[in-house]
């Protein structure tokens, strides 16, 4: 973090709002522009939250953002008539490249998510509500693609994963899926950066890789 923005973030913490005000006014241009950067890149890249990757997913593919924990994560407007908002969930993917090659085990972009604490009622809900999954990935926080799929594509997936009966307080820890558990549904390709795919296939699931570029010519 810069010390532009390190000073800005800590008046945004402990000082008043005219405070930050006055200090903002007092950076140039070319200071701030250097210091958004620097937010926007440390917080879409953050391992620890994936809310500005599940944003830019949600927006991307048209659905308004539900900032909430509560509730799917976006809705848009049905076009029939008399019909319920279209829901989303999105599940977002970044790799950094930063020291990739060090690691040991090294992650792919697979067109993967994952169900966090998940049990057989959430499933039952999920499978009569059916919101579309949204599967993104990212490098160092770039946008590659985002896939579109409804939900009733993964249920034997994750209902594999999931037992059909369980005791109070207890859950799944993750219930997850790939590309290989929905590649014969209808999927739709929202969004597709076909020269990054290409500049970064080593990050990549290889049938994964053939599947996004066949779809991109």
């Amino acid at each position: 973090m810069n010390q532009d923005l390190a000073q800005i973030v800590t008046c945004y913490a402990t000082k008043p709002h005219k405070a930050l005000n006055e200090l903002l006014l007092s950076k140039s241009k070319d200071n701030l522009i250097a210091s958004l950067t620097d937010l926007l890149t440390t917080y879409i890249n953050d391992k620890n939250s994936s809310s500005l990757r599940e944003f830019i997913t949600v927006s991307i593919a048209g659905y308004e953002h539900n900032p909430n924990k509560l509730g799917y994560n976006g809705y848009k407007h049905n076009s029939a008539i008399g019909g319920m908002p279209i829901s989303c969930e999105a599940k977002p993917k970044n790799i950094q490249s930063e020291g990739y090659e060090q690691r040991k085990t090294k992650p792919k972009l697979n067109g993967e998510g994952g169900f966090n604490d998940y049990t057989i009622e959430r499933l039952k809900k999920d499978i009569i509500e059916n919101p579309n999954i949204l599967s993104s990935g990212f490098i160092d926080g770039q946008l590659l693609y985002i896939l579109e799929f409804p939900f009733s594509v993964i249920v034997p997936r994750l209902k594999s994963q999931i037992p059909e009966t369980r005791q109070v307080g207890t859950y799944t820890r993750m219930a997850n899926f790939n590309f290989s558990h929905y590649k014969e549904g209808a999927i739709k390709i929202v969004y597709l950066n076909k020269d990054a795919i290409e500049q970064n296939r080593k990050y990549f699931n290889g049938h994964f890789y053939e599947y996004l570029m066949l779809m991109g010519k």
